[in-house]
């Protein structure tokens, strides 16, 4: 892979060729339908399947897991579960307070109410975070895309770990974090995020941090750094949406802002995760990283309510997001050592006029002919070692 590298910051602005030849691997899409066992044709959601007299379904959730409109838990298979091998990995961190509203949540088609999950918090909201590497070493946050989770930077982790104390969560709304549903307390809002990210940061960390983010989350992550840079080492952006044709979120997403249709599109955990990581780029799931991404639709009719509030703000707070973030980096006060890693195959985001806005505000681009809109997956172990080197480079320049 050619790899071509705008120095930032730098007296003259040069560029630099060098080659990079990543080792993907090939990755296969299994059948997607979750196992059913059952005895007859009448179809009973139980808690566990003990008594072998009764039908039940099964997926892969705790029983605590679920709520009134989706599944009320069970295990999707009697073996070992790809997420919850992931969930041992990480912990749960408290951040970001909101006071609840005292009613119990519905969700807006049948007005079920919602699990203890879905009801907003009447104390601090819990994120899934993992980390890893020595705590002694500098801190760098992944921050995971929309729709992602922070299991995408499952391969980065080790990598970087080797020579940094590395720590990735899930947005609210996301993965193994909480999920209120939206008007009881926290709409999903891009103003909310930068507010929680503020939180979440200050948890986790009480030192200078490096961030790495991706994708559509992007603009949050700039806005939330415009006001804290002395938090920040360096800021590592993954295709991040820079120009004003990438302020619109392409149909993959916004099919999920619909009125009543994105609500009935959010519930489906294979068009809500399979098709929106597979639409963008040449990733090809494995069934097991499949089962991770699709798990928190199976088990919990939030995950799915929280997607389709997260798509309305960004159909609305999108475009003037990506214009304050473009204002920000190329303010000449903006003083974080910025790096943009772009994959040039790309199928949402349009690569003209990325090297233009790079070259303008003298900010490093790396290109990855390879890879596509989620970049860590594409190619995760190669990226470890690129944001490792941009990293430790900027750190002896600076």
């Amino acid at each position: 892979m050619a790899v071509r590298v705008i120095q930032s910051k730098a007296p003259s602005l040069e560029y630099h060729r060098f080659k990079f030849t990543p080792s993907l691997s090939q990755r296969s899409l299994k059948s997607a339908a979750p196992k059913i066992r059952r005895t007859s044709l009448k179809l009973t959601c139980k808690s566990n399947g003990n008594d072998p007299g009764e039908d039940y379904y099964l997926i892969d959730a705790p029983v605590e897991a679920g709520d009134g409109f989706s599944f009320s838990g069970g295990k999707y298979s009697d073996g070992p579960s790809p997420s919850d091998e992931w969930f041992k990995q990480g912990k749960l961190v408290k951040a970001y307070f909101v006071p609840g509203t005292g009613e119990k949540a519905k969700d807006p088609i049948f007005g079920l109410t919602m699990g203890a999950s879905s009801q907003a918090s009447d104390d601090i909201f819990r994120w899934f975070c993992v980390e890893s590497g020595n705590a002694n070493n500098p801190t760098v946050i992944l921050i995971h895309g929309f729709p992602s989770q922070a299991y995408s930077f499952r391969k980065v982790l080790p990598v970087l770990s080797k020579n940094y104390n590395v720590i990735a969560f899930d947005w609210l709304g996301f993965g193994f974090s909480d999920k209120p549903q939206p008007g009881y307390g926290f709409d999903y809002t891009l103003d909310e995020y930068v507010l929680s990210l503020d939180a979440i940061i200050n948890e986790i960390s009480t030192n200078k941090v490096s961030i790495v983010v991706q994708g559509y989350f992007s603009p949050v992550v700039v806005k939330y750094a415009s006001s804290h840079q002395e938090k920040l080492n360096d800021l590592v952006l993954l295709n991040p949406p820079l120009t004003a044709k990438h302020a619109n979120l392409p149909s993959t997403l916004s099919i999920f802002s619909n009125f009543l249709l994105g609500e009935i599109f959010s519930q489906d955990p294979i068009r809500a995760s399979d098709k929106a990581l597979t639409s963008c780029g040449p990733y090809k799931m494995k069934e097991d990283d499949a089962m991770v991404y699709r798990r928190p639709y199976l088990t919990s009719g939030s995950s799915g309510f929280a997607l389709n509030a997260i798509s309305r703000a960004m159909k609305k707070q999108l475009k003037p997001y990506v214009e304050d973030m473009r204002k920000i980096l190329l303010d000449e006060n903006w003083k974080v050592p910025t790096t943009v890693c772009w994959g040039q195959r790309d199928r949402w985001l349009s690569y003209n006029e990325v090297e233009d806005f790079c070259r303008s505000s003298n900010h490093k681009l790396i290109e990855l002919p390879t890879a596509g809109h989620h970049v860590q997956e594409d190619c995760g172990d190669e990226l470890g070692g690129i944001i490792s080197k941009v990293l430790t480079r900027s750190r002896i320049i600076y």
